[in-house]
Parts: structure tokens; C-alpha cells; sequence
């Protein structure tokens, strides 16, 4: 299998990324995979899409690499291959850059996997998120189609009038966040006691565009639970969910908990309660191509859903001792044999959650 994983950019990778995993670990099952930063995608007057990629040097001969901070400083070495690579033939393609962290230095950055994506699927690559379905999750509006019963009361709004008064209704409490954010960054849990500091947080958050004001869950003062989604259903493997209970080590008033936040994983206890959330949004994230998506779950609601390169997976694997990029390797390969078994293009979308 040819593998190509696109990335914001290849020296701001990190060896406890999923990414860094998911390449690591098709690498040692013998797989050819190519890193593309996302500046590095080229359409030519052929009408083909090209790109100058990297590769770990060897891995054609199925080089087994023990950590990822080896596979990355292989990546990042002299030895590197890099080459100007044809998108078309590489059987698939993931799309793991995420836009938000583009939104401010490299706005023009923020698209670039989702519209060459599209170009690539034209010539029967298998793109993965389905690139239509990640243009309607480019930011964390999306959780507003899916039920309402699954998901926190929410305003969406850049009108200080209309925020203010969201949060009196909630009771003078409410968290706010940038639409289009990711990793923690601009989160803030406003309550009655701090009004003074409301319209500075406000302003803070502005300066990244629409604002996002939700119901405070207060069960999320005991942090979240990640639980992965693989074709549409819970990631296991083994008997065991890929999931981690995400909470803050210490008790300063962050009521954030992703892990770039300073949050640590813990085990998770898979509950019904979870599995039903998992059930009711599968028939949106099959139609809309979701491949492997992360599902943030705070009490019986669904805080967000990441659908852009969610992170998590070395921490479960490691806490439930099971290898979990392993089972998604393998889902990949499966997917590239349903192909060539039937000798014709199946649709995206049809691949994504097969």
C-alpha cells in the first residue's frame, strides 16, 4: 500500500501525535507512506496532482522502527528520501492537518488538503476524512447537524447584546470559544462571580471571528472522555475501546481538558450512555465520509466532535495495551483490497466507513 499523510507541516510534528503512529506504524508493516506538508501540494498543467514529499529512508524494505521520535528524526534526517511525488499514485490519502491551527499565520493553509484532496479522488485515490465531508466540518459549527438531544445548548454569534444575554440565561454561566479553534486555545468558563473580566474574554475570542457560547455541563470540572470512532462505530480491538478519560492534573479554575491544554489521560470507562451517543451520530458521520473521528463526551452530552486529525490514540493504546493504530492500518488495507478486488472505483464516501 502507498500511503500519503498530509500534514500543517512536518517540523511541527510531534512523537506522541496520532499521526506519528498511524505512519510509524504502516511503515513497519511494510507499507510505502510519504508525508506532505500542506504547502507542498502542486497542480500541473497534466491535471494530475503532484507533491514534494518526504519519506523514511528504507522503508520500501520494511525498516521496523521501535519509537516514533525515531521515526520523526529519520523523517527530519539527511537520509531522507524526498521526492517529487504523483498524487494519483498512491492508493490512499489521509488528511490529518488541521485548519484551525492554520487560521491565524496561514489562513490560505487552511483549505489546501481539503481542495487537492478532492482533485486526488478524481483519480480514484481513497481520501481520508472524505474531503467534502471535512468542507462542512471546517469548524466546530458542525455539531450543530446532529440532534439535539446529543449536544449542549449553544449561540453562535458575534454580538456582544446576544452573548451576554445567552449567558444570563444559563444562569451566569456559559463556556466561550472561537468557532474555528482547536487544541484548548481562547476556551473560557465564565461565571457569575467573574462579570468584570466578561467583555475582555469576549474581545479575546472575537479576534478570531464568530463566537461560540455553550451550556457549562458542570461535569466538566471532572474532565472528558475521547472516544474514537472508527467506519462509523467504537475503534476496538481486543475486547477494548480506544478511548481516554481526559482530566487536569491540578485544580487551578482551567476547566479545559484537551491534552495540549496541559490535560493527562487516564482510563476510560466506556459507558451505555457513550455507545448511544456513538450510535445516534453514526448515520451522519457515514454520509458524511468520516473515516476515523474523535467524539468529546462530558455527562450525556457531546461537547465536540473532531473530525481533523483527532489525537489520543498512543495514550489509550498505552492504557489499555493494546495497539490501536494497528486496527486502523489494517482498516486501510482492507479498503485498497475492496478495490482491487472489484476492479472499479467504488465512491469515496462508500470506502471511507467500509
Amino acid at each position: 500500500m502507498k500511503l500519503g499523510i498530509a500534514v500543517n507541516d512536518i517540523n511541527t510534528e510531534l512523537a506522541d501525535y496520532t499521526t506519528a503512529h498511524f505512519a510509524m506504524e504502516a511503515t513497519n508493516l511494510g507499507h510505502q507512506v510519504w508525508y506532505i506538508n500542506v504547502s507542498n501540494f502542486i497542480y500541473d498543467p497534466d491535471e494530475n496532482v503532484h507533491a514534494h514529499a518526504c519519506s523514511v529512508p528504507n522503508s520500501e524494505h520494511n525498516k521496523h522502527f521501535r519509537s516514533t521520535a525515531t521515526y520523526l528524526n529519520a523523517l527530519r534526517g539527511k537520509t531522507v528520501k524526498k521526492e517529487r511525488i504523483t498524487i494519483e499514485n498512491l492508493d490512499v490519502l489521509l488528511l490529518r492537518n488541521d485548519p484551525a491551527e492554520d487560521v491565524i499565520e496561514r489562513p490560505w493553509a487552511r483549505l489546501a488538503g481539503i481542495n487537492f484532496g478532492r482533485l486526488a479522488m478524481r483519480h480514484d485515490v481513497i481520501v481520508l476524512n472524505d474531503p467534502n465531508g471535512l468542507a462542512q466540518a471546517v469548524n466546530k459549527m458542525y455539531l450543530q447537524y446532529f440532534p439535539e438531544q446529543v449536544r449542549p445548548r449553544t449561540l453562535i454569534s458575534r454580538n456582544r447584546d446576544d452573548i451576554k444575554h445567552f449567558i444570563k440565561e444559563q444562569g451566569g454561566f456559559a463556556v466561550l470559544k472561537p468557532l474555528a479553534g482547536s487544541g484548548g486555545r481562547n476556551v473560557f468558563l465564565i461565571d457569575p462571580h467573574e462579570k468584570a473580566n466578561t467583555n475582555q474574554i469576549i474581545d479575546a475570542v472575537f479576534q478570531e471571528g464568530y463566537l461560540i457560547a455553550q451550556e457549562y455541563l458542570p461535569e466538566a470540572a471532572k474532565g472528558d472522555t475521547r472516544l474514537f470512532l472508527m467506519n462509523g462505530k467504537p475503534l476496538q480491538s481486543k475486547g477494548h475501546y480506544a478511548a481516554i478519560r481526559r482530566v487536569r492534573e491540578t485544580e487551578d479554575g482551567d476547566m479545559r481538558s484537551n491534552m495540549t491544554a496541559g490535560a493527562v489521560a487516564r482510563k476510560a470507562y466506556v459507558t451505555d450512555s457513550m455507545l448511544r451517543l456513538a450510535e445516534i451520530v453514526r448515520p451522519k458521520l457515514i454520509q458524511d465520509g468520516m473515516f476515523f473521528v474523535g467524539m468529546d463526551i462530558v455527562g450525556e452530552k457531546l461537547m465536540e466532535i473532531n473530525v481533523f486529525s483527532p489525537g489520543g490514540i498512543d495514550s489509550t493504546s498505552q492504557i489499555e495495551g493494546v495497539n490501536f493504530s494497528r486496527e486502523v492500518i489494517h482498516s486501510l488495507e482492507h479498503k485498497v483490497d475492496a478495490m482491487r478486488r472489484y476492479h472499479r472505483p467504488f465512491d469515496n464516501v462508500e470506502l471511507a466507513t467500509l
